[in-house]
């Protein structure tokens, strides 16, 4: 039986839960997630995982932080003027936003406080500082 090795391009289906068990993620009900192993597409807890799965086999895996989207970064909380807000944007801790970058990239960011001259806002992924726990699904090795 075939056995995925670096290189190959998958095809997975997958959902992705926190400790908690609340899920963040899935593939259900849309096309299986195709990548490359070991291309640096996917985090690299879940790339690791790859090897040695056969078409059909099904497994769960928990992923610390560091293999996954990394610990939170301090460097990642913005302090942005108050100023620079329109007047009539009603911010409130807990809103989702999206600045853009020097290079006008999309970057999510979350409202964390809102001070009388300041909005501290955390730029870090939602993810970041979290053990993942992903159930996946070889479909095709590609």
């Amino acid at each position: 039986m075939e056995q995925v090795k670096e290189g190959d391009v998958v095809r997975v289906h997958y959902t992705g839960k926190l400790t908690s068990g609340e899920q963040f993620d899935s593939s259900a009900g849309r096309e299986p997630l195709e990548f490359t192993v070991g291309a640096g597409m996917m985090i690299k807890g879940f790339d690791a995982a790859m090897p040695g799965m056969a078409i059909g086999e099904k497994k769960t895996i928990n992923i610390l932080p560091e293999d996954g989207y990394g610990q939170k970064s301090e460097d990642a909380i913005i302090e942005f003027p108050k100023e620079n807000v329109p007047e009539d944007m009603k911010l409130e801790p807990g809103m989702s936003l999206t600045l853009s970058n020097q290079e006008g990239q999309p970057v999510p960011v979350v409202v964390v406080e809102v001070r009388e001259d300041v909005i501290v806002l955390d730029a870090n992924h939602f993810l970041a500082g979290q053990e993942l726990v992903f159930d996946i699904e070889l479909v095709e090795i590609v």
